[in-house]
């Protein structure tokens, strides 16, 4: 019988406020985002996804970014929405982060080089902070959805590393926190 194994993942939870204050500029759209949307219990900033990740691999990551993590908490800035791979034909709506994606790139390469310690292959595309809203399938062309949105604008501090467990079931995915790795203060 194999080992056991959790579908995890490394990031940043976003706060109530700016929870709160994307629910209502989304809910001002006159028309509802396409595609499959993404609750906002779950709206997270990931800094990097593991996958199946055994006992021993998700105590690596973990002991690996508390040594490696060296970080003060910073702000970011949450921007407009944006799309994979473009807006024409789009396949994931997101809300970018413009102040403090230096910081979110900083924090990625800790947890990078985590995954990669506990032997998860490294990560094949470059890090693009982003909250993703919506998986769209088939793509779809949701430029004037972006036009029309504009700036959120809303700030949040970012305190800790967040390591979640994500559960796949029927009525899709549900996140639970397995640890919060703390920045410095």
């Amino acid at each position: 019988m194999g080992e056991l194994t959790q579908r995890l993942f490394l990031g940043v939870a976003v706060d109530d406020e700016v929870r709160h204050h994307l629910a209502s500029s989304l809910d001002a759209l006159e028309n509802p985002l396409p595609g499959s949307t993404v609750p906002p219990e779950n709206w997270h900033v990931t800094l990097r996804f593991l996958g199946a990740a055994t006992q021993v691999q998700r105590e690596r990551v973990l002991g690996s970014i508390h040594e490696g993590l060296d970080a003060r908490e910073f702000s970011i800035r949450f921007d407009g929405l944006g799309a994979f791979p473009r807006s024409p034909r789009a396949s994931v709506l997101f809300v970018g982060i413009e102040d403090g994606a230096e910081g979110l790139a900083m924090l990625a390469e800790v947890c990078e080089e985590a995954a990669i310690d506990a032997g998860f292959d490294p990560e094949g595309r470059p890090f693009h902070p982003h909250l993703t809203l919506a998986r769209i399938r088939p793509p779809q062309d949701v430029t004037s959805l972006i036009e029309r949105f504009g700036v959120l604008g809303a700030r949040q501090v970012v305190a800790r590393v967040v390591l979640y467990v994500s559960h796949v079931g029927r009525g899709g995915a549900r996140y639970a926190v397995i640890e919060r790795i703390p920045l410095l203060s």
